[in-house]
């Protein structure tokens, strides 16, 4: 079930279980003051459409926030940012990370 998370690592990093990928393509950079939900329910959308992806705290990751500042070349305007295979979004934009996991062909394939 792709709603269950691996929570409690020393990295900051949660993953959603899928067992049929093991590389995720979308990877969430979010922080613990995500206290607008933005970042939770961006996760929780994923979780139902069963997009695989990996979530990392860059708070807590010093890895993870210099892994993002890279992506964005420094410009950071808040969380979370999304990374779909190479394609980076800013904030829960439903539309473009839809566009893109289209574009990617990271939807899974119906049952």
């Amino acid at each position: 079930m792709y709603s269950e998370k691996v929570r409690g690592n020393q990295e900051g990093i949660i993953m959603s279980t899928d067992t049929t990928n093991t590389t995720p393509q979308v990877t969430i950079y979010r922080t613990s003051w995500c206290a607008c939900a933005f970042c939770h329910t961006e996760m929780q959308w994923l979780d139902r459409l069963g997009v695989p992806y990996v979530a990392k705290d860059i708070e807590e990751d010093e890895a993870a926030h210099a892994e993002l500042m890279e992506k964005i070349n420094g410009d950071f305007r808040g969380v979370p940012v999304t990374d779909v295979a190479g394609d980076i979004i800013l904030g829960f934009d439903r539309p473009k990370l839809q566009d893109a996991i289209k574009a990617h062909k990271l939807e899974p394939s119906a049952a």
